[in-house]
């Protein structure tokens, strides 16, 4: 296999980190971008960081600055680099690309969270919208034209068709985070007209898995349940989701990768998710089964901006790069709450 140079950002995530780990193993030289943004505990993107790069030691965290300091010098060796880096500082960006010239981009770091955008939305269009297009403006100066990007299934909204595929109309959405994912979806393909960036941007439903942000339902919830405390549970148990395993969503990452390398002249946009569809009643209760204990449920109404229902059409994803999703709910939430337990 030809050793390969690759860009992620938010490489120290979860996506991120599972990633990172892959392209690893499969011998390629890995920079990770990442700014540790608050979002969520710092101290959960260095435990991924080490794992993603194989480190066993037993940290010893301070404080933020110092503990990224630490990092760096315990993971920058070998096939491996990190840089503790803001994609909204586009001078930045720019040493880091003169110094690698990576062979593709992927494309993962984001504000995350339809919610929090509710409330913070000129941040969202600042990380999700600016920090894409400085990506990109350092890259076509540097003629590095080859991007895997991260969209969102919340670019659909509440679409009334079922399952989403990628050619329904998706000018609808319900929140600032959808609405950033679809900027960036159009803008992607304007980069792509002008400059000849091959680029495919990956619509993800709902994952979950192993090094899952705390902030997600299902981390979320498993939390709660296990600590006996009361789960918000929002609407009648009805709205549903289309839940991917993480291995299924890397495999397809990897794919998408392969397919912007064998192919020039390529605008893609492909749905990866599992085609199954779960309800917020199926979701919990599979969560309960698995931790062996009874949910306590404090119901309360449909949040603004959720939609629904979402679950995908994959078979663009299938025809085009191979995507085959290989774990179904049951055995992904086994292979979560096993993880879960062991941390």
């Amino acid at each position: 296999m030809e050793k390969k140079t690759y860009l992620v950002t938010g490489g120290s995530g979860f996506i991120g980190s599972h990633l990172v780990e892959t392209l690893l193993k499969n011998g390629h030289f890995v920079i990770n971008v990442d700014n540790f943004d608050d979002f969520y505990d710092y101290k959960i993107k260095i435990k991924n960081t080490l794992e993603s790069v194989g480190v066993t030691i037993n940290f010893d965290f301070e404080n933020k600055n110092l503990d990224i300091i630490k990092l760096a010098s315990l993971v920058n060796k070998g096939n491996y680099r990190f840089y503790y880096q803001d994609i909204r500082d586009k001078e930045g960006l720019e040493k880091i690309f003169k110094n690698h010239r990576p062979d593709v981009v992927v494309h993962l770091a984001a504000l995350a969270g339809v919610r929090p955008s509710i409330e913070s939305p000129l941040e969202y269009q600042e990380v999700n919208i600016k920090g894409t297009m400085n990506l990109w403006e350092v890259a076509k100066d540097l003629d590095v034209c080859k991007f895997v990007i991260a969209s969102s299934s919340s670019v659909y909204g509440n679409n009334e068709k079922i399952p989403f595929s990628e050619e329904d109309n998706v000018d609808r959405p319900i929140s600032p985070y959808a609405a950033t994912k679809k900027c960036v979806e159009i803008l992607g393909h304007t980069y792509h007209h002008l400059y000849g960036m091959d680029m495919v941007q990956l619509r993800f439903f709902t994952v979950y898995g192993p090094r899952q942000r705390p902030d997600l339902a299902i981390h979320k919830f498993a939390k709660i349940i296990k600590e006996n405390e009361l789960v918000p549970f929002y609407g009648d148990g009805n709205t549903a989701r289309d839940y991917t395993f993480i291995d299924d969503i890397i495999d397809g990452i990897i794919k998408s990768i392969k397919y912007v390398e064998d192919n020039t002249g390529v605008y893609e946009i492909f749905n990866l998710g599992e085609s199954e569809v779960v309800s917020l009643h199926k979701m919990l209760s599979t969560i309960e089964e698995e931790l062996g204990v009874k949910a306590t449920l404090n119901k309360l109404p449909m949040q603004a901006g959720d939609v629904q229902k979402t679950n995908a059409d994959i078979r663009k994803a299938q025809q085009k790069i191979g995507y085959a999703p290989t774990t179904n709910f049951q055995n992904g939430i086994k292979k979560f709450v096993e993880w879960f337990l062991r941390k």
